[in-house]
Parts: structure tokens; sequence; C-alpha cells
């Protein structure tokens, strides 16, 4: 089952991509760290240029991030003077 991506001009397996995905997250799982450094990497040994691949991981990690912000809003555990320095 291909996959296109017109940005990169390249198709690939929808089904290794998932995989890789999921083997990501398993690894983010039990080291408890952001899979953001491991996904690039995989990426581009998979074939996918280091620009699609930076951005995809760029992409996953503001994904995780807003989530992490809504479930903490909702539990009322957030510091906005904190992120408002950070920012």
């Amino acid at each position: 089952m291909d996959l296109y991506l017109p940005i990169a001009n390249l198709s690939v397996n929808a089904l290794v991509i998932i995989g890789l995905g999921g083997l990501v997250g398993l690894l983010s799982g039990m080291f408890g760290v952001g899979g953001g450094f491991l996904t690039t990497p995989l990426l581009i040994f998979y074939g996918i240029p280091p620009t699609v691949a930076a951005a995809s991981a760029a992409s996953q990690v503001t994904g995780a991030s807003v989530s992490g912000v809504v479930t903490h809003m909702a539990r009322g555990t957030v510091d906005f003077r904190m992120g408002g320095v950070l920012i």
C-alpha cells in the first residue's frame, strides 16, 4: 500500500511508516523520552529527505505539545506564568 508524498516527490509504503511510528512510540514509552529524536533518523534511514523528515518530526512535537496543554488545562495544572517566561 503505497502512499505518495508530493512535497518529497516520493512514494513510501504506508505500513512501514506505521510500523516505524509504532516502534518509536514503544521506545519513547519505555524510556520516557520524546520521539522526535528517534523519528527523524529513522525516516532519513528509510529514504525520506532530511528536510521532510525534520518537518515531520516538528509537526509531531507540535501535536504532542498541544495535546499535553489541553490535558493539563482540563486538570487545572497549567502554569501560565512559566509558559509566558518560556515564550
